[in-house]
């Protein structure tokens, strides 16, 4: 056994704080190194019920939780000031692009997982992999042509080649000296003056065309990508829930519309499960009101 930290960053709101908790208790129920851990919390402001509810990773595990609340870092404000969000993707997702000035210097790798995944293999497993010298490993998209070229896979050809290697950024491995060697920002902002932003699958799209041919791909195993139920027999180590039904929906596990559904519930704890249920009934609801 040995001590030393396994780095793992997350970037969440408020809205997103029980599944941010399941994915560490996931990889916590995983690994013997739970006390290991250090989870690297990048988010937006947390209500006090909800930073208690986080705290319970260190209560139960061991591990360690590191703060950094984004909405008083200026140098978030003003790099995601212009960049584009909606509500799918809130504009604290761009954090993990700043992991290499967030994260203090003594943290040489780091692996960023996006809060709609489930870990099921020991995460030290990923994270002391050989990257070979790349800066960054990560999986490859399972329908990237069809991200990068969108309609018809022609609109964005001139931006990406469809047959070039293209990955998802929901799981990354980062070499963090390697990473900050490269000027992410100036990076952004070459892209931003190319009157590009509008056309780009968000930060994803940012990172390929940053790190083309300089990132390492990994075993699908490590981002199993629009998770379902036919994938529970291919033995995945993190599954990515990518697609519309998430492991969160109260019938997830009957309707079986998400891999290891069930699983997935016990890990976020039934307690919990349901008060995110009602919590997302009730924003719902306010919308709905706000709409009439």
């Amino acid at each position: 056994m040995t001590s030393t930290p396994i780095h793992i960053a997350l970037t969440f709101d408020d809205n997103f704080w029980a599944p941010a908790y399941a994915l560490m208790r996931s990889a916590c129920v995983a690994t013997h190194r739970r006390k290991d851990l250090v989870f690297h919390l990048l988010h937006l402001p947390l209500s006090a019920p909800h930073v208690h509810d986080l705290k319970e990773i260190e209560t139960e595990f061991g591990a360690s939780l590191r703060w950094y609340n984004l909405a008083e870092d200026a140098e978030f404000t003003e790099f995601v000031a212009d960049l584009p969000s909606s509500t799918q993707w809130p504009k604290v997702v761009y954090g993990r692009l700043l992991v290499g000035s967030l994260l203090p210097a003594d943290v040489t790798r780091v692996i960023y997982l996006d809060c709609d995944m489930m870990v099921r293999d020991p995460i030290e497993d990923l994270f002391g992999m050989d990257m070979a010298g790349y800066p960054l490993a990560a999986v490859r998209d399972s329908i990237h042509p069809f991200i990068v070229g969108k309609r018809d896979m022609k609109q964005n050809r001139d931006l990406f080649e469809t047959a070039d290697p293209y990955f998802n950024s929901g799981m990354l491995l980062i070499d963090l000296t390697a990473w900050r060697a490269i000027d992410i920002r100036a990076e952004v902002r070459a892209i931003a003056a190319r009157g590009i932003m509008s056309r780009l699958y968000y930060d994803q799209d940012m990172l390929n065309l940053i790190f083309k041919d300089r990132w390492l791909p990994l075993p699908w195993r490590w981002n199993t990508i629009d998770a379902h139920v036919a994938h529970e027999g291919m033995n995945p180590a993190i599954l990515h829930y990518t697609g519309v039904n998430k492991p969160w929906g109260i019938l997830s596990g009957i309707l079986r519309t998400s891999a290891y559904a069930r699983w997935y519930r016990h890990v976020m704890t039934n307690a919990l499960f349901y008060r995110f249920a009602r919590h997302r009934w009730a924003r719902w609801w306010k919308k709905l009101l706000r709409l009439k």
